[in-house]
């Protein structure tokens, strides 16, 4: 038998350093979650990721127990640290901000494929080079 689910919390949190700070206070203090715990929790799970944003899709039940799964990281932070760039173009039509090769490309695409609505991996690099063009990076 399943536990009652209150709320689903989902949160975008640096990997390996989450603390219990006004970001996580608001979302989860609201529910009585213990936020100490779920800070070192969060930061256990994600130690290896010391430097990304890691989406977290938390789930609180009714008896104030819950679960959370990581995702990888936005396909923006991705691209943005493999071209090397502090943020996206203002206006990517006109101009390029950074660069990356096809096989920056397909490594991005290899990471984000679990998260990605793609049947193959070419599928899923065409959409990473989608997210790229916008962001005025040119793949090469």
């Amino acid at each position: 038998m399943s536990k009652p689910i209150k709320a689903i919390v989902k949160l975008q949190l640096p990997g390996g350093a989450a603390t219990p700070g006004q970001q996580i206070g608001q979302a989860l203090g609201q529910h009585g979650l213990n936020l100490a715990e779920f800070c070192s929790r969060f930061n256990e799970a994600t130690k290896d990721k010391t430097g990304d944003i890691v989406p977290v899709v938390i789930t609180i039940y009714q008896d104030r127990t819950y679960d959370f799964i990581t995702k990888t990281p936005p396909t923006s932070d991705l691209l943005r640290k493999a071209a090397g760039i502090e943020k996206g173009a203002a206006n990517p039509l006109k101009e390029k901000v950074g660069k990356i090769t096809k096989a920056q490309l397909r490594e991005i695409a290899e990471k984000k494929m679990a998260d990605l609505n793609a049947e193959d991996i070419e599928a899923a690099m065409k959409i990473i080079e989608g997210s790229a063009r916008s962001m005025g990076i040119k793949v090469e």
